[in-house]
């Protein structure tokens, strides 16, 4: 630092100001690293330095290798604020049921920075990288306060205006006006299997999916209906955007489990957030 500072200033004096060092500080870092490459970095011009050859090429390297730490520094700092809890849920969780209520989040936790992950491989609440977590069972750990958060179901749900014509149908006429959109893992996964094989295989297959955000967006345009879980589609259904289907079967879902570590949160945001997720739980 000692010299990207010289070699920027052009001066020791200007440099050791700035590194809140003596001028004979920065002299005597200069003299030690010229030792160590074998070369001299700098030429005394009249009251200040310039560098060498060998300095420029050096000080090319130090200022990219500079650079890249105060950015780190930088993203680091960010972490430092006290209003940061990081969070730990499914992407449909986070997509479909917190988004559309985040808003609601931030004013009843004024302060509150959360940091939303969908890494669910870091599912250990250490309060360090991971304050709370939701997850489809309890998680195995000990000292945590835990409880089931939302019950889940699958629905089939379409836009809204193409749900409003479909039921002035009958149902055995549905697959003459609309096309089916499928996640590819729930055509063979319990429980939503059965589904597909049965009151569902009259439909043409308009496109499947291998991520539960396309298929939301695809009904979300209209391109056709959909099995999914009703929290992803929450938002859609709670702005009457998306609209439940009534003619089609609804089968139960998770059970979705909210935990944090037991005892005295390591901030009062991490409580307050918390319990404010209890309270939309049982609101839901």
């Amino acid at each position: 630092m000692g010299f990207e500072a010289a070699a920027r200033h052009g001066n020791f004096s200007r440099a050791a100001d700035e590194l809140c060092l003596s001028q004979s500080a920065v002299s005597h870092q200069i003299q030690q690293l010229e030792e160590q490459l074998g070369q001299p970095l700098f030429r005394r011009v009249g009251r200040g330095v310039e560098l060498t050859v060998a300095g420029e090429v050096l000080q090319r390297s130090v200022q990219r290798s500079v650079g890249t730490l105060r950015s780190g520094l930088g993203r680091i700092s960010t972490y430092l604020d006290p209003g940061l809890v990081a969070m730990v849920a499914p992407a449909l969780l986070l997509q479909g049921w917190l988004q559309p209520r985040l808003s609601a989040l931030l004013a009843a936790v004024p302060g509150l920075c959360p940091v939303l992950s969908t890494d669910e491989t870091a599912r250990y609440v250490d309060e360090i990288d991971v304050d709370i977590v939701i997850s489809d069972r309890p998680v195995q750990q000990a000292n945590l306060a835990q409880l089931p958060l939302l019950k889940d179901e699958w629905v089939m749900v379409a836009r809204s205006e193409l749900a409003q014509r479909l039921d002035a149908l009958p149902l055995a006429e549905h697959a003459l006006h609309i096309e089916l959109l499928c996640l590819e893992e729930d055509l063979t996964s319990e429980p939503t299997a059965a589904i597909f094989r049965e009151q569902l295989s009259g439909l043409r297959k308009r496109a499947i999916y291998d991520d539960r955000r396309l298929l939301l967006d695809g009904v979300l345009l209209g391109q056709g209906i959909a099995c999914m879980s009703r929290l992803l589609a929450d938002g859609g259904l709670r702005t009457g955007s998306l609209q439940v289907l009534a003619a089609y079967p609804r089968l139960p879902g998770n059970t979705w489990w909210l935990a944090r570590v037991a005892g005295e949160a390591r901030s009062p945001f991490v409580e307050q957030m918390f319990d404010w997720l209890v309270a939309q739980g049982q609101d839901h």
